[in-house]
């Protein structure tokens, strides 16, 4: 399916690992000009060079995007660049481990700043370029906002605040024709994921048992699978689509666990 996204210029934070790689790419097979912002140009320029190996086309931004001061800068480069955003991919963030019982005031907030905050800003510091083209704005969110984890306060409540922000920013933008969605994730098997599970007594176990629990096929869902809903989102092909939170998750958010 031809998406037209092809030259449009669509920022990815966090695009050049995980599930942010993978949106990158997809995003770039279907024509767009991605803009990998993140706080390591080294891991930019590997997920570039995946990317020009196959065609398409991505550039680099380096920003720390817990400061609010680079994600002006971050924006601002981006400008001088093409002249033009038509869309913005929130999806930096990590499942930190703050929770109540083991957190902290000083932890708690740091976590917001490195998977909120700076929601709120790139959106805010793009929105004058957004309103030119009427484009688009994705929030990657999780479960743990729905569901609860366990030991992980800070992580959901930025996730809830994500949520939040989706459908406050798709009411406030309606007059600018800007949609604004988000794309849920459950379990879905990145690097980090890899490395967190391998930290457990039983890796093979938990995963197995984690799987069990998915409802469709038994398995976590793919970065691509979630990248190509993303690419859809972010097409003219969702034209009415907007303030909603979108669960690609293989069902595990929603359908009956006596299903399992």
């Amino acid at each position: 399916m031809n998406l037209g996204l092809k030259e449009k210029v669509i920022i990815v934070t966090g695009g050049a690992k995980g599930i942010g790689e993978g949106i990158s790419q997809v995003l770039a097979t279907e024509g767009a000009m991605v803009a990998i912002v993140g706080r390591s140009g080294e891991d930019n320029e590997l997920a570039i060079a995946k990317i020009h190996a196959t065609g398409g086309q991505a550039f680099s931004f380096v920003a720390e995007l817990t400061r609010p001061e680079e994600c002006k800068k971050a924006i601002d480069e981006i400008v001088k660049t093409f002249g033009r955003i038509d869309g913005l991919v929130n999806n930096a963030g990590v499942n930190d481990g703050v929770g109540l019982e083991s957190g902290d005031y000083e932890r708690f907030m740091a976590s917001l700043h490195s998977n909120l905050i700076h929601y709120y800003l790139l959106a805010h510091y793009a929105l004058p370029y957004l309103k030119e083209t009427k484009g688009v704005i994705l929030n990657i969110g999780s479960k743990t906002a729905e569901t609860g984890q366990g030991g992980t306060s800070a992580y959901a409540a930025a996730n809830g605040g994500r949520n939040a922000l989706t459908r406050e920013w798709a009411v406030e933008l309606l007059k600018y024709g800007i949609r604004v969605n988000a794309l849920i994730v459950a379990e879905c098997y990145t690097p980090l994921y890899d490395r967190w599970i391998k930290t457990l007594p039983d890796p093979e176990e938990a995963l197995a048992k984690i799987n069990s629990k998915i409802p469709l096929g038994n398995r976590m869902t793919t970065s691509e699978e979630i990248a190509n809903m993303v690419a859809f989102l972010m097409s003219k092909r969702s034209s009415h689509t907007t303030g909603q939170l979108i669960h690609v998750d293989g069902g595990y958010v929603h359908l009956d666990r006596a299903l399992l």
